[in-house]
């Protein structure tokens, strides 16, 4: 049924759907199946926008790139099961997406290595078991974070000194009326 239904499809969606893939129409509104299933995978395939059931389960994927799902928005029936995951840092994209979209099918991945965390269910893992994990910050976020620092710290004592100067001056001010009066009374009035 899914082979007559491929053969059926628009134009449109042959051009969406991978070539590693078979994709199959749900009808308009729906959107589309994509089908990558036992293809020997090591990487996600570029994705139609409107895939709405993805079948990846039995690839040789080891993790997924941070961000690569957020565009699935219709997205409702996701398959991930049977890869062997890298269960590091880049895992935590995956981890965390699918907590939100499935804890069940979050449930049925396991990692495949590093060895220690063989057989480990991903729902389960821990800062613990990735360790540090701020590698996967580029340095230059770092960079950008003290520079901010330093923009602020820069604001704030300029607002310190403008708050002083103003408090400063209305002494000044008060000082130089008193002053003036002073000089008015003691300069003799001449008609």
């Amino acid at each position: 049924a899914m082979l007559g239904c491929a053969l059926l499809l628009p134009t449109v969606l042959g051009e969406d759907c991978p070539s590693q893939c078979s994709c199959w129409s749900l009808g308009e509104p729906w959107g589309t199946g994509v089908d990558c299933s036992s293809r020997g995978l090591r990487a996600l395939p570029a994705l139609p926008r409107l895939t709405r059931i993805l079948h990846l389960h039995n690839n040789s994927l080891a993790s997924i790139p941070a961000g690569a799902l957020d565009s699935l928005g219709h997205l409702r029936e996701l398959q991930l099961w049977d890869n062997p995951w890298h269960c590091d840092c880049h895992i935590l994209y995956l981890k965390l997406w699918l907590q939100d979209f499935s804890v069940p099918a979050l449930a049925r991945l396991r990692c495949a290595s590093p060895a220690p965390l063989r057989m480990k269910p991903l729902g389960q893992l821990t800062g613990n078991d990735l360790g540090v994990c701020t590698r996967l910050l580029p340095t230059k976020c770092l960079q950008f974070f003290w520079r901010d620092l330093i923009l602020i710290a820069g604001v704030v004592i300029t607002l310190l000194l403008v708050a002083w100067a103003l408090k400063f001056s209305k002494k000044l001010v008060w000082q130089l009326r008193l002053g003036s009066r002073r000089l008015r009374r003691s300069i003799p009035k001449t008609h």
